[in-house]
This record gives C-alpha cells, sequence and structure tokens, in this order.
C-alpha cells in the first residue's frame, strides 16, 4: 500500500487553500486557539564554555528542574558543522519522492529507523503535519547504513562529523547534572548505558501549510529519551506548555535547545522534569529541525537512581527496560 507524505499533501493543500480533514486537530488543541499570543518564552540559556564549573552545573540543574528544556551556546560545535548538517537534510528532503521511498521504514519494522511519516498511535486518527527521516548516528555497532542517503554524497561525512563533536556536549550535561543531582560524575551517564547510549537522529521535515492555525506538527508530547539535543532551522515553532498554557519558544541564534526527557526525569525519581512541548508549522516556510535522542540501550532497565531515593523522597517511577518503556509508549499503553 502506498504511504501518503505530507510534503505531497502540502503541495495540493496550497493550491486549494485546505487541508484534509484528518489534519485538523481539535478545538482544545488547535494552535490559533490555544497559544498564548503576544508572549514568546525566553528559556534559560547557559554558557557551556563558562570557566567557572560549578555556575555550569547550577543552571544546568536548575532549568533541568524549573523547565526541562534550556538552550546551550558556546557548546563547541562549529557553525560549519551545523551549516553542513542542515544543508545535507535539506538536500535529502528535496530529492524525488522514489529516492526518498528508497529509505522508508519497513511497515513491520520494530525500529524506527527509515523515512518516514507516522510514528505512533494516532488520537482519534488524527495526523501531524510532518514526514521525517530517522537513523542512529552512534555507537558505531548499532549503525545502519542503509538508512543514510547516498545523495547529498556528503550526507555521512556531514553526520560523523556532528556526531563526534555533539558526544562532548552530551558528555558534558551528563557530568553537569549528576553533579549537580549530588551524585559522581559519571552516574547519570553509566545509569543509562555509558558507552552503549544511542544516538538516535530524527530529521522532522514541516512543509508550509495553508491553516498552520488548525494543524501541528507534532503533537504535544514527552520525549523517551534521557537528553534529546536539536538543531533548528530559522523557522520558528517550538511551543512549550507551561501552567496549562501554550508559549511560543524564542530561538538564540546559534544555540543548541536541550530537552529533558522521560528517563532522567525517572532516574532522578522527579527531582528533574521531562518538558511537555509540541510543534506549530507555518504558511509560508518549511520548518525543519534536527534532534538527537540520547536513548539507552533496549535492554537497559531505568528506574529511580538508589541515591536519589530515602524515605521523604520514595520510590515514584517503575523501573523497566527502556524497550518495554518505548513500546507502551507508541501505543498509548499505560507505564
Amino acid at each position: 500500500m502506498e504511504v501518503e507524505r505530507v510534503q505531497e499533501i502540502a503541495s495540493l493543500s496550497m493550491t486549494i487553500n485546505s487541508i484534509p480533514l484528518e489534519y485538523i486537530r481539535s478545538e482544545n488543541e488547535q494552535p490559533a486557539i490555544t497559544t498564548v499570543h503576544g508572549s514568546v518564552l525566553e528559556v534559560p540559556w547557559i554558557d557551556l564554555d563558562d570557566p567557572n564549573e560549578h555556575n555550569v552545573i547550577e543552571l544546568v540543574t536548575k532549568a533541568s528542574s524549573e523547565w526541562g528544556l534550556f538552550q546551550v551556546v558556546n557548546h563547541g560545535i562549529s557553525t560549519e558543522i551545523i551549516k553542513e548538517l542542515q544543508q545535507v537534510g535539506r538536500t535529502f528532503f528535496e530529492l524525488p519522492a522514489e529516492e526518498k521511498e528508497a529509505y522508508a521504514r519497513p511497515p513491520d519494522s520494530k525500529s524506527m529507523e527509515g523515512y518516514g511519516t507516522k510514528l505512533q498511535k494516532e488520537v482519534e486518527g488524527k495526523k501531524a503535519w510532518v514526514d521525517h527521516l530517522f537513523h542512529r548516528t552512534w555507537p558505531p555497532s548499532m549503525i545502519n547504513y542503509k538508512f543514510w542517503p547516498s545523495n547529498p554524497p556528503n550526507y555521512r561525512e556531514a553526520n560523523e562529523k556532528y556526531t563526534e563533536a555533539l558526544r562532548k556536549v552530551a558528555d558534558k550535561l551528563f557530568r553537569s547534572l549528576s553533579l549537580g543531582l549530588g551524585l559522581k560524575a559519571n552516574d547519570l551517564r553509566e545509569a543509562v548505558g555509558g558507552d552503549n547510549l544511542q544516538y538516535m537522529l530524527k530529521i522532522n521535515y514541516y512543509p508550509p501549510c495553508p491553516r498552520p492555525d488548525l494543524a501541528l506538527g507534532v503533537v504535544a508530547h514527552t520525549d523517551m529519551s534521557t537528553f534529546t539535543i536539536l538543531v533548528p532551522n530559522d523557522v520558528p515553532g517550538l511551543q512549550v506548555c507551561r501552567e496549562g498554557h501554550w508559549y511560543d519558544v524564542k530561538y538564540i541564534p546559534d544555540a543548541l535547545i536541550v530537552h529533558i526527557g522521560d528517563q532522567l526525569e525517572i532516574l532522578s525519581n522527579g527531582k528533574i522534569k521531562a518538558v511537555l512541548h509540541r510543534t506549530t508549522v507555518n504558511k509560508e516556510k518549511t520548518r525543519m529541525s534536527w534532534p538527537v535522542f540520547l536513548e539507552p540501550p533496549a535492554d537497559q532497565e531505568i528506574g529511580p537512581h538508589p541515591k536519589l531515593v530515602d524515605e521523604g523522597n520514595p520510590v515514584k517511577y517503575k523501573t523497566k527496560k527502556y524497550g518495554e518503556y518505548v513500546y507502551c509508549k507508541l501505543n498509548k499503553i499505560p507505564q
């Protein structure tokens, strides 16, 4: 059965200035109704090159507990590396449909890897205004190059350079948060798999939408990962829920956006919180983003860290294998 891609639906929709019914969200989700207009959130930003490590630790921990979201600057990844990552991803999505379909996620696959549209069980049959490409970029033993585009020719090199630089950022974030929670520097990273921690890249492609007031690129969710580290393009669209209201997030040029995911909330026994967020779309411009989800191996058991549990802070989350957690969340099964 041929799968409808949003990119193709968007081309037709723009000519008739309407979108199919399955992309129109219910009133309690529609961005025009639910967004706080005229107010943009300035989420915390952190200078990772601050020579005062104590300051970085304090800011990362505070932002993780109060927001579940922050932006990092002076992160050590060059503008050239990020631009090349963006360029090769954009080029892939501009290829003819048949070329992209060569990388399609197999219908019976248990992995998320591949080119696709639908990610999880749809609530009320509604669909998100996005196409995507998933593939792992680390560790080498988990990379499946059949999902890495061969066109453009520099796709692999661009992603390898970015991943090499990103790993240093991730290690610093794990160290800072671990120390900030009162653990040893390597405790959090080891608890989620250590050197077997997997880096899953997702390229999101949100085509122009004639009714951005009615559609969502990605519905409200928290990430399943530990950290998610994201590169946006220059088209805003990230929204965060604060006290039950949805706000646009103001981007800082050249910053990386960091989300706290479910696994860190669980490991911290609720001391830090995964951020509830969603994505809006644009009428005139294509929005793209490059999140990398830092994921434990599927058989890694994740639960509250023993050092963060005591009589005053009893266990609040179940311990389960990460693969089971993902299956339950994608299929809307209570955890």
